[in-house]
Order: structure tokens, then C-alpha cells, then sequence
């Protein structure tokens, strides 16, 4: 009786906070009746049971499910994911982890910044797509260098200068700010430095079209050259040894340096510039206003370049939500800029886990997944939906059953005409309360 009470106290706290109605008993009339195949599902509902920012300690229970801890109990991490804790019962079966912080990812400080980053290691169902979060105080460089997979680029805050030359012997060089997106293919040499515009540097967001993308397997300038005998590298450039006396004997990787002059230009180039921009000021587009929130779609239609990654900036009010959707063939790596969500994985099989993110949190999702991703906070929640892919596309729950026979819809879910004349023929994106 103490568990069933304790329970009824959480859901109905949970009605307090995401703001729907607190259960009164369990529903058992419609299981009851049947169905000609199958029974009904549960009306019973199953909202996060608390939040981050409860004074008490939240315990393992459901309904008439589950117990107390009685061992040690890290309330902290409990209080950050209740539907870890105390699952949804509509959860079933196995899916591997899709949740990783970057606060629990190894940071390299170096003089003049940090990197952390995340892959297959942190988190091993995110099998094509790799992350690094990386913050350069103004002036800072990271150096010059290349990588095996592309690199696609979301800065956080402040400015970046960046320079590139592509195989052509083509450069190239911009100054973009907080919003905006870089990419390199594969190989392409560059440099990221931060500018002056903000006097604490920059932080950005790095995304790698590969899993087991590793940010210390990156070829360093400093670091092959540290690896050359002197007198190949004197050979190469035809310049005596002593002309190279002051190059470094290991890597730099990020380092200080005194910020770039706001008119810097790229060198004169008889090759020419790059045909296609590496940069993309997303933070001048306009978003499009929907129902719950916004969405600002890039991929290589808009951003030529982006061959191998899409993305989404979403925002979702309080109370809406991303809506119930798939991606054909496309994994995304999510990454949440403000507020706090939770998304279930449909794996197949009747196999389902959901998750709770707050920001600074990495969500990955497997190619044709089913998942939404719900606003649970009080405030606007903001992420990065990004796709392993060229063009950015999902399938709508809402717009695929809308577009389908009504009889073949009643017949698989028992709902009315007037419900099916509700479901939307064109993709509601995000939904609201």
C-alpha cells in the first residue's frame, strides 16, 4: 500500500509539472472488452515520474511495480533520468544506451583551450557519427591539419576564422559567429582560429561522419613534420636546414596566439578560390514557425558542400514536442543546446527504451528508428538534429497515416473517422500541447 501511495504522489507530481492530468486508478474497462485479435493497450499513463530540480529522492516504482533502494543510490544521476529509473511501462525489451554527456567525456586541456569528444568508446550504438566539443580562447589555434573523415561544424558561441585549401590548390578564408556551419570534405587541409570579437574566445561543436572518429588519429602539421628527418624537409622546400631551426618537436594541437586582424584576406592564389563555400551562416536564416515551435533545415541543397551531413535546428516550446517519426536510412546524432527532453527508441521486435537529455547531452539514433523527442522542462528546448546523410528526410507518423486509406487505418488502430480527419497531410515537424 505504501508503494501503490508513493506512486500516485510522483505521477500526480508529474502532472503538476509537464501540466496533465493526474491518474485516478488503473484503467482496466477497455482491456477488459477485447478485441477481435488483440487486447486494447493500457490507458494508463506514463509521464517522467519527477524532474532535475526535486528535493526529495526519487525511488524505482511505478504503479504497483518496482521497490526502493535500499543500497547506495546516486541521486544525482536518478534525478537527471527518471525514465531510466523508473521506466515508462510501454518500454520493453533491449536497446543499447543512446544517451552520452560530454560532461562525462575525458577533457585534453592544452594552453589556450580544450577538446572532449565522444564516439563509439562513450557510446557504442553510435556506429557513423562521431562528436567533439572544443572551446579556444580568443586568439587560440588549432592547428593546422587534416582528418580521414569530414568534418561538419556548429559554433556555439563567439567568432571563428577559418582557412582551407582544397586539392586544386584553391584556398580559401571566413570569419563566421555563433550559429553558423563549417564543413571539410575528407583531406582538405584547415585551420580554426578564434577571433577577438568575444573576449572569452570561442566554443563549437564538431561532427565527424564516422564512429569510431578518434580527435587524437587527427594529421597535425607540427606532428608529421616533428617526424621528418631535417635535411627531406630542408630537400623539399629547397632552403637550408637552418631555415627550419624553430619547428616544433612534437605536436601544438591548440595553442595561443594573438587574434587575426579583422581584414585579413586569403592569400593571393594564382589556382583561384573555392567553387563551393566551406562555411554557412545558418544564423542569418529565418526559421520556419510551426505549430510548437521552429526548425531551420540545412543540407547540400542550401549548403553544397555538406556531402555528408544534414541537419536540423529545432526549438520546441513547453508542452510540444518533436513528432513521432523515422528516418529512413539516415542515423542522427542529437545534440541539445537548452532545456530538457526525453525521447523513446522504437527498435522492432517490441524491443523500447526511452531516455532523458539535458543540455550539453547527446542523443543517437539508429537509421529507421521510430522516436519523438518531447519538450519535459518549463522552458524552450533547443537541439541539433543531425543526419549522416547529403539531403535531411524523415517520415511522418501523422502525415503517413493521413495519406493512407482511412479503412486500413481504422482497421489497424480502432479509431474514428473524426480522428483520422485530425491527422495531418503535410509534416507537422513539431506539434504543440
Amino acid at each position: 500500500m505504501v508503494r501503490l501511495a508513493t506512486s500516485h504522489i510522483l505521477l500526480a507530481l508529474a502532472a503538476c509539472v509537464y501540466g496533465v492530468p493526474a491518474p485516478t486508478g488503473t484503467s482496466t474497462s477497455s482491456a477488459a472488452q477485447g478485441n477481435p485479435t488483440v487486447p486494447y493497450a493500457s490507458g494508463n499513463p506514463n509521464y517522467p515520474l519527477w524532474n532535475d530540480t526535486i528535493d526529495y529522492t526519487p525511488e524505482p516504482i511505478r504503479g504497483k511495480l518496482g521497490a526502493n533502494i535500499l543500497g547506495p543510490h546516486n541521486v544525482p544521476i536518478a534525478k537527471e533520468n527518471p525514465d531510466l529509473l523508473a521506466p515508462p511501462t510501454t518500454d520493453n525489451g533491449n536497446v543499447m544506451n543512446a544517451k552520452w554527456p560530454f560532461a562525462l567525456s575525458h577533457n585534453l586541456l592544452k594552453t589556450g583551450g580544450w577538446a572532449r569528444q565522444q564516439n563509439v568508446n562513450e557510446m557504442p550504438i553510435a556506429k557513423e557519427i562521431a562528436g567533439v566539443n572544443m572551446r579556444l580562447e580568443a586568439g587560440a589555434i588549432r592547428e593546422l591539419h587534416w582528418h580521414t573523415s569530414a568534418e561538419w561544424s556548429y559554433v556555439l558561441k563567439g567568432s571563428m576564422q577559418i582557412t582551407a585549401v582544397n586539392p586544386d590548390g584553391q584556398n580559401y578564408l571566413a570569419t563566421i559567429n555563433a550559429g553558423d556551419l563549417w564543413y571539410f570534405p575528407p583531406g582538405v587541409p584547415h585551420s580554426l582560429q578564434a577571433t577577438a570579437d568575444d573576449p572569452e574566445g570561442a566554443e563549437f561543436l564538431l561532427v565527424f561522419d564516422n564512429g569510431t572518429f578518434n580527435e587524437g588519429s587527427t594529421f597535425l602539421l607540427t606532428d608529421w613534420l616533428a617526424h621528418v628527418p631535417k635535411e627531406v624537409i630542408a630537400k623539399n622546400f629547397q632552403m637550408p636546414i637552418s631555415a627550419f631551426d624553430h619547428i616544433p618537436e612534437h605536436e601544438l594541437y591548440i595553442f595561443p596566439s594573438n587574434p587575426p586582424p579583422d581584414n585579413r584576406q586569403a592569400v593571393e592564389d594564382p589556382q583561384g578560390q573555392v567553387p563551393d563555400p566551406y562555411t554557412y551562416r545558418l544564423s542569418q536564416v529565418q526559421p520556419r514557425q510551426l505549430e510548437g515551435g521552429t526548425v531551420k533545415i540545412v543540407d547540400s541543397t542550401t549548403f553544397k558542400v555538406s556531402k555528408t551531413i544534414a541537419v536540423a535546428e529545432v526549438t520546441v516550446e513547453p508542452g510540444a514536442m518533436r513528432e513521432l517519426h523515422w528516418h529512413p536510412n539516415e542515423p542522427e546524432w542529437t545534440f541539445f543546446l537548452e532545456g530538457n527532453a526525453r525521447i523513446t527508441l522504437f527498435a522492432a521486435e517490441g524491443n523500447a527504451r526511452t531516455f532523458d537529455y539535458q543540455a550539453g547531452d547527446i542523443a543517437y539514433i539508429p537509421p529507421a528508428y521510430g522516436h519523438y523527442i518531447e519538450n519535459t522542462g518549463s522552458s524552450t528546448l533547443k537541439l541539433l538534429e543531425i543526419l549522416r546523410t547529403d539531403r535531411f528526410q524523415d517520415i511522418s507518423l501523422n502525415q503517413w497515416l493521413a495519406l493512407t486509406p482511412p479503412e486500413l487505418v481504422k482497421a489497424h488502430l480502432g479509431v474514428s473517422d473524426e480522428t483520422i480527419a485530425g491527422f495531418s497531410k503535410t509534416k507537422p515537424i513539431v506539434v504543440g500541447h
